[in-house]
């Protein structure tokens, strides 16, 4: 199986970009889009419709917003925290549409779009962490269910100095403080790896250049698109790519898609 993640930064404005790209790579089976900035009644279903996939969303009014595109049926879909958790503590760690689950075979695949933070300090930054902490919970209770865990997205986290193209002063710069990493960190310990660094170790690859630096002409990039997966899905990956492809086009969403394959 082929599973792609891809933030689109809006589904709307990019509709032909990932139409066309589903086209080029028939081969993947899913793939899970964030940053899809639409409620769900305006979510443009008939062009995926009309080339042989179907669509679950979960969106908002021009934030946020997560949905899976899939060539096949998908089982036991649930969205938000609650979902799987019943009830929680803090109800605004699920007002904001960033999470969606299904099983596809014998896999559970997560879609997330972890919050970015804006600034170190800041209301946005803690409610990040918040949100980490929770998600170490719902991924325990997946967890207890089944050991093939799939969990992929935009997690606006560079876990390492080498997913970032000048780690100087990372420290202070949000995605890339020790506090957001450790707190990813935290989650990963649950026994998840990331799937790209099995196939390589270098530095250079990034999954997401920021528009006003013109950072993808210069290669200046972040590595924050990832596909972590539990141990038995681990010894099953055969491969796993960056597509810079669709970084070319014009008015590009300013992250491109990540491809893992699983036997």
């Amino acid at each position: 199986m082929q599973i792609a993640t891809w933030n689109v930064n809006s589904v709307r404005t990019r509709i032909t970009h990932i139409c066309d790209w589903l086209q080029a790579n028939p081969e993947v089976d899913i793939l899970c889009l964030q940053e899809t900035k639409v409620i769900d009644a305006d979510f443009p279903r008939s062009p995926f419709t009309e080339i042989g996939y179907q669509t679950y969303i979960y969106g908002q009014k021009s934030y946020n917003g997560v949905a899976l595109i899939s060539r096949s049926p998908l089982e036991d879909v649930q969205t938000g925290f609650a979902s799987v958790l019943g009830d929680i503590l803090d109800p605004s760690l699920d007002e904001q549409k960033r999470l969606i689950t299904c099983k596809f075979g014998d896999v559970q695949i997560v879609n997330m779009y972890v919050p970015n933070g804006s600034e170190v300090g800041s209301e946005k930054y803690a409610y990040k962490l918040r949100w980490l902490n929770l998600l170490r919970e719902y991924l325990q209770t997946l967890l207890a269910k089944n050991a093939h865990v799939l969990i992929c997205g935009d997690f606006n986290v560079a876990i390492a100095d080498l997913d970032i193209y000048d780690p100087k002063g990372r420290e202070n710069k949000v995605m890339s403080t020790d506090i957001e990493r450790e707190a990813l960190a935290e989650v990963l310990n649950l026994g998840f790896k990331d799937v790209f660094r099995k196939f390589t170790s270098d530095a250079g690859y990034y999954s997401w250049w920021d528009y006003r630096t013109a950072g993808f002409q210069r290669n200046r990039g972040w590595r924050i698109d990832y596909h972590f997966v539990t141990e038995a899905l681990y010894d099953r990956a055969t491969s796993c790519a960056i597509d810079i492809a669709p970084r070319k086009l014009i008015q590009p969403s300013d992250h491109t898609p990540v491809i893992v394959t699983i036997d």
